[in-house]
């Protein structure tokens, strides 16, 4: 490769550079390592001082497009309804497999929190049941912004946002614009941020190799092999199961035909690129209706993350085991909630998942770990786009039929 070609690499392939280079760096420095680490911590403060902001303004306008479906009547509330089903499914899943293989556990606690972080989950006292539903709604929402509560962020966007959809086009469309506006500044000032990721990476990365040497690196080789056990249940198994109930398709014929939109979902790791082959496939080949597609194709690679909600419950659980948490019923709770509302605001676009800082800090779990995962996101990230696609089509299909029979 010649050094121009080298030069122009795009922001995932430095990311990676930079993983390479800080195992490099950790091998030949040792402890000694630990000076890069505050790298790693200036990106982690970034990303915290954005998160909340984007969490709240996505949340707000994905709830405002989402309250339109009921304009679609039976199918509009049949397409959320899935949706939803299926990302609560993959949280679920996630959160199984992390709790069942224990990717996290192996690596010296002790250790960990030398490394990382003085924060932890505060487990002096677990709220029950009641306590943890009543936990999710904010008394006060400004508060709830101020002092980082996700989750009652989360709760508050997501029933003002059906509020605003209810609202008058005259009235709605407005106060959507600036909302939008204001999405797209948050998504311009984090790719600014993430031009420091490399550094990030490279800082957290050479820390890690010099303090526990190849140990962390086999816990995170072990973490994605769970993590595609995961996502072939969803898609091979939840999927295929709900095509084989609910569509005159055979599952068999689905998974052959969308294997072409699966390509060049994991190729490009975003849902909206994928979108017009989505549509051209699910036309031509499967013989859907323009109207179906039209409409659940589009909220699906706005709204459906399966992969991403898998992603995010199996990082929470692999960090609160690396830093020797133990989680409580109240946490779990709050993983999959987060994660599942967290999936649907999260845009259909390429790059490390930013969602993922909001499940841990909604668990009450520490976030300064999570550059470890962004050298292999990339990997992750064009898995969990196929698995994407994926679920939107198998939405598409079975809402055709009903379509039909309506």
């Amino acid at each position: 490769m010649s050094p121009k070609k080298f030069l122009r690499l795009g922001l995932g392939s430095w990311i990676l550079v930079a993983m390479l280079a800080g195992i490099v760096a950790g091998s030949l420095l040792g402890e000694r390592a630990s000076v890069l680490q505050p790298l790693g911590v200036l990106f982690i403060h970034l990303i915290k001082m954005l998160v909340i902001p984007l969490v709240a303004f996505s949340i707000v306008t994905g709830a405002a497009s989402i309250g339109n479906t009921g304009k679609a009547g039976k199918i509009g509330i049949g397409t959320f309804a899935y949706y939803l089903a299926t990302t609560a499914v993959a949280v679920s899943l996630g959160l199984a497999f992390g709790l069942i293989f224990e990717p996290g556990v192996g690596v010296d606690s002790d250790s960990i929190r030398a490394l990382f972080s003085n924060e932890y989950a505060d487990k002096g006292s677990v709220p029950g049941f009641w306590e943890t539903i009543y936990g999710f709604i904010p008394q006060n929402p400004f508060a709830a912004l101020s002092g980082g509560n996700i989750l009652q962020v989360l709760f508050f966007c997501l029933f003002f946002g059906f509020g605003l959809s209810a609202l008058p086009a005259a009235k709605k469309e407005p106060l959507v614009a600036l909302l939008s506006s204001g999405t797209d500044i948050l998504l311009w000032m984090i790719m600014k941020v993430m031009l420091l990721a490399p550094l990030g990476v490279f800082g957290l990365m050479a820390d890690a190799v010099g303090t526990f040497g190849w140990e962390i690196l086999g816990r995170l080789g072990l973490l994605f092999a769970i993590y595609v056990c995961a996502l072939l249940i969803q898609t091979f198994g939840l999927y295929s199961l709900f095509i084989k109930l609910f569509s005159d398709f055979s599952p068999w014929r689905f998974i052959r035909t969308i294997s072409k939109v699966q390509m060049v979902a994991a190729s490009t790791s975003s849902s909206m690129a994928t979108l017009p082959v989505n549509m051209k496939v699910c036309e031509e080949e499967l013989g859907l209706s323009p109207a179906t597609t039209s409409f659940v194709l589009p909220l699906g690679a706005t709204i459906n993350m399966d992969g991403n909600a898998i992603y995010y419950a199996l990082a929470a659980v692999f960090f609160a085991q690396l830093f020797g948490i133990e989680l409580s019923f109240a946490q779990m709770v709050a993983i999959l909630f987060t994660a599942t509302l967290g999936s649907i605001g999260q845009a259909g676009v390429p790059g490390p998942s930013l969602m993922v800082v909001a499940v841990l800090l909604a668990a009450g779990l520490p976030v300064t770990g999570l550059p470890l995962l962004f050298g292999v996101d990339r990997l992750f990230d064009m898995l969990r786009t196929a698995v994407n696609v994926t679920g939107d089509a198998s939405c598409a299909v079975i809402m055709d039929r009903f379509s039909k029979e309506a």
